[in-house]
């Protein structure tokens, strides 16, 4: 899909829009999971979530080839639209965002802010994207998929940046949405030649690719339902299974309540706040913590957007299966100085 060369120099062109993204080695996450954490913090892009990367690539190529382009439009929940309205206002395309009626006040705002245009349409995702496909037609924009190869470009350049900033690392956990994060992280440690085995986490309640990994081919699912919104799909993209069946290890799926612990594990350990699909890897990581004992493991962190409203009701009233879970977690044997140590380089990386 892309040589090392091409991944470097859309590296090159996302830190022109701002710098390599932090990875941490947090002691208080590698006490709780038994094992050396390092996470790439995603969150801390200017949008709050990875996809700002694909989107910066994929405006940049389409300004670049198509300079008259009259505007671009999507349909999103929020990190896609976003990436979107950010890109374009950089490079001076018109975004329009379908999002269906009914989405976060809070994502809707904050893609108003960074100039895209809004609209609400239909009750559900499916329907905001056809109405976005007949805008595209009708108004002459160019539609922009939620995958694709220069998203997949795009968001690889975080894996780029996390394979050779952090120690050696014997497994990546990644939330797999529609599979752009998942796709990159496995092309960028193939053409780095790395032995990291790759483990996609998606939600119990939105397994459809879990389920399509081990069938060997794409199966739908009629419902997605869970708060981590960033992992809710209920199609699979066939490219996208294709390489996650080639390169992943395997696919672990998470509860809503798992998730939700994991969120506040991170506040509780890293004071980062992260939405669902960003803390379903540590929730996977801490599923599997017997089996991953004492190694190297990386967790992507791929967005911190979440909702007010929904961490007030989802995770901050932590009901008592969440308090019986999040204390069952936080004992640990002692880890060696050597795996919770952080360095004075990547300590600095941190904003203050």
């Amino acid at each position: 899909m892309f040589t090392l060369t091409e991944l470097e120099e859309a590296a090159r062109l996302v830190h022109q829009a701002f710098p390599p993204t932090p990875q941490i080695a947090w002691p208080l996450l590698a006490a709780r999971c038994g094992a050396a954490v390092h996470v790439k913090h995603e969150n801390h892009t200017p949008t709050g979530a990875f996809k700002l990367r694909g989107g910066l690539v994929y405006m940049e190529r389409l300004k670049r080839e198509r300079p008259e382009v009259a505007g671009v439009v999507s349909a999103t929940r929020g990190n896609h639209g976003q990436s979107l309205a950010y890109a374009g206002q950089r490079h001076g395309v018109p975004v329009t965002i379908l999002v269906p009626r009914g989405n976060s006040a809070e994502k809707n705002a904050a893609m108003r802010a960074f100039g895209a245009r809004l609209i609400e349409h239909g009750e559900d995702f499916d329907a905001a994207r056809e109405e976005a496909m007949r805008l595209a037609v009708t108004e002459g924009l160019e539609f922009a998929p939620s995958f694709a190869p220069d998203l997949i470009k795009g968001v690889a350049t975080y894996a780029l940046e996390f394979f050779r900033d952090a120690p050696p690392l014997d497994a990546l956990y990644v939330p797999i949405g529609l599979g752009s994060g998942i796709c990159g992280c496995i092309l960028a440690r193939d053409l780095l030649g790395l032995p990291t085995q790759i483990i996609g986490v998606q939600s119990t309640g939105a397994p459809a690719y879990a389920l399509s990994f081990a069938a060997g081919q794409v199966v739908m699912t009629p419902k997605a339902e869970t708060h981590a919104d960033g992992m809710a799909t209920r199609v699979p993209d066939a490219g996208a299974l294709a390489i996650i069946r080639a390169g992943a290890a395997r696919i672990v799926t998470v509860t809503d309540d798992e998730v939700a612990a994991a969120i506040r594990a991170y506040w509780q350990d890293t004071h980062n706040l992260a939405e669902g699909a960003g803390a379903a890897p540590l929730a996977a990581l801490l599923q599997e913590r017997d089996a991953m004992r004492g190694r190297r493991v990386g967790l992507v962190l791929t967005g911190g957007n979440i909702d007010f409203d929904l961490f007030r009701d989802w995770v901050a009233a932590c009901p008592t299966s969440l308090r019986a879970m999040s204390a069952r977690w936080a004992v640990g044997p002692p880890i060696s100085s050597r795996w919770t140590a952080a360095s004075p380089r990547r300590l600095a990386h941190l904003p203050v």
